[in-house]
């Protein structure tokens, strides 16, 4: 008589719904750039230290490695907005905990200005995210102006 394999691991670990794309597009979604760190020009990487609990929910999360201007605050945010799929684990509750790497980078926009009758106008143009490959790039136009 054979025995029956256990699973190697005795405890499953949470999961983010649709995998670590869809984490990336969660955090894409729901960020907004600190304007502390727009003005200082600060890009980098918040690590965390997450924890959650068995019902897939995140009740703690920890600076690891900060980046300061906001960033560390904005990155607990969208984090603890977070909800994680927890299999079942033979009826045991754990807190499992997880480091998470959130990425801060300046948005992409060109910005140039123009003089016209004594009133500089300042043209900012944003490239909208690439979502599909098959819609025509469409671009968002700011004007500010300074008399």
């Amino acid at each position: 008589m054979k025995r029956e394999k256990k699973d190697k691991n005795f405890l499953h670990r949470p999961h983010y719904p649709g995998g670590p794309d869809a984490m990336k597009a969660f955090v894409r979604k729901h960020l907004k750039y600190p304007s502390e760190a727009l003005d200082a020009k600060v890009e980098g990487v918040v690590q965390l230290r997450v924890t959650i609990n068995d019902k897939g929910k995140v009740i703690k999360t920890e600076v690891v490695h900060s980046i300061g201007y906001g960033c560390d605050e904005e990155a607990e945010r969208i984090v603890k907005m977070m909800v994680f799929e927890v299999p079942r684990n033979r009826g045991v509750k754990v807190k499992f905990h997880k480091k998470m790497n959130i990425h801060f980078k300046i948005p992409v926009s060109k910005e140039t200005k123009k003089m016209v009758s004594g009133i500089q106008y300042n043209y900012k143009t944003t490239e909208p995210e690439k979502k599909q490959p098959d819609k025509p790039k469409s671009y968002v136009y700011t004007i500010n102006v300074n008399r």
